[in-house]
């Protein structure tokens, strides 16, 4: 690839580094960041009762949100629905029930 000259103009716009924007908060940030928060303090034996009506995004592509959180922190959990609630509870704290 030939270099090119100094009077070309940049193909992108540019800014100051320090400006841009670092992590990623996708648009479950918020529901995830809330499930995990309240898993940490779910007693043994017990689960969270999500609202399906409180999510932004279908139960299917929260699922997913929280099992790329949950793997990325190296927790597990398990999760099961009905028509109105997405339950999610600790897999391990079930297992020591058991």
């Amino acid at each position: 690839m030939a270099p090119q000259s100094k009077s070309a103009p940049p193909h992108f716009k540019t800014m100051i580094q320090a400006d841009v924007p670092q992590g990623r908060n996708g648009k479950h940030k918020l529901i995830i960041t809330t499930i995990l928060r309240d898993l940490d303090l779910l007693q043994a034996g017990s689960a969270l009762k999500v609202p399906l009506a409180e999510l932004a995004e279908s139960k299917e592509k929260v699922r997913s949100a929280l099992n790329r959180a949950t793997r990325k922190r190296g927790i597990k959990v398990a999760t099961a629905s009905d028509e109105k609630f997405l339950y999610v509870w600790n897999e391990a704290a079930a297992d020591e029930e058991g």
